[in-house]
């Protein structure tokens, strides 16, 4: 059961997103994330990978921003 209630701006993005997700859960050693539970992950581990994709979107928007 899903309550996940936050809603896409741009629901043509969820697959960029979803990619995003598992290539910086690979850089942070979290192996088979896509299939793993992910309830057995420590609050942490589930945190960083948020973490890390809010910090990159963020570059990703000021780059943008600033032309580069």
């Amino acid at each position: 059961m899903s309550r996940n209630t936050n809603q896409k701006v741009v629901p043509e993005a969820k697959a960029a997103l979803d990619s995003m997700k598992l290539e910086i859960a690979g850089e942070l050693g979290l192996s088979n994330y896509q299939t793993a539970d992910k309830g057995n992950l420590t609050a942490r581990q589930n945190g960083y990978v948020g973490g890390y994709m809010t910090k990159r979107l963020v570059e990703m928007a000021e780059r943008s921003m600033s032309g580069r």
